[in-house]
């Protein structure tokens, strides 16, 4: 990571777990366990919807934003079951997710989906999350690349110069979500510095500097430091273990490099 030009962001990505009556539990624990943090990394906890008010609540006297796992592209309406930027906004949501990969595999969600999140996220002022990365056979037949570029370039279509600047992208290879298979820091780095490459050549060279990429593929306590020691990797979207308060805090020490 480049601490010249961008933060380290360390999200927390809770999927579908815990409750509401244990969220003050983990901030107890969690919030004591990185010291000064604030001052080198932006940490981010992202929950289910029904979690939201607890977790906005007990980490409100932290520097610990609270982000969303998904969002609707409409503003309002008759969208039974959704919910929109507003809403989360309204609670005091700061960060949203975008276009993860179990999103995509389950929930039918597009690059043309992901891509009207990202401007309703825009417009509601929220950060988005956005999620890009390769299956196993994409990456064996040696298009990764070609994938994440497309992947990354339909979903900031018709996204405004500046608006990149506010935006999160996580490079989550799909065939290390949840397996506890990594890709190496090398392997990682290489994906990361083409998006890098990509929003540069998209919106300018310093679009592309300011960006904050995050590796969201299994990172953990034991391999953060190398892959946050990768010079286009600057933070991570952390699964299992961003659950235990303390594996979450020590990939968020890691990043205090």
């Amino acid at each position: 990571m480049n601490n010249r030009y961008r933060r380290a962001i360390i999200a927390g990505n809770w999927k579908m777990n815990m409750l509401a009556s244990e969220v003050q539990q983990y901030a107890d624990e969690f919030i004591p366990l990185v010291p000064d943090f604030s001052k080198w990394c932006d940490t981010v906890v992202c929950t289910p919807f029904a979690l939201l008010p607890a977790a906005i609540q007990a980490f409100k006297n932290s520097y610990v934003s609270v982000g969303a796992q998904n969002m609707s592209q409409f503003e309002s309406g008759a969208y039974t079951g959704e919910v929109s930027c507003a809403q989360l906004a309204d609670l005091g949501t700061k960060y949203v997710i975008v276009g993860h990969s179990e999103r995509r595999q389950f929930y039918g969600e597009t690059d043309e989906s992901v891509n009207k999140k990202v401007h309703a996220a825009f417009k509601g002022s929220l950060c988005p999350i956005i999620c890009v990365g390769e299956t196993l056979s994409q990456r064996e037949i040696g298009v990764t690349n070609d994938i994440v570029a497309m992947q990354v370039k339909t979903a900031l279509y018709g996204v405004q110069v500046d608006k990149p600047y506010r935006a999160v992208i996580a490079y989550e290879p799909i065939w290390a979500i949840g397996t506890g298979k990594t890709a190496s820091p090398e392997d990682a780095q290489d994906v990361c510095r083409e998006i890098r490459a990509v929003v540069s050549a998209l919106y300018g060279a310093h679009a592309g500097r300011v960006l904050s990429i995050l590796y969201g593929g299994s990172m953990n306590e034991k391999n953060a430091f190398d892959l946050l020691a990768q010079p286009d990797i600057d933070g991570g979207l952390i699964g299992g273990a961003s659950l235990k308060p303390a594996s979450f805090a020590a990939i968020v020490n890691a990043a205090n490099q």
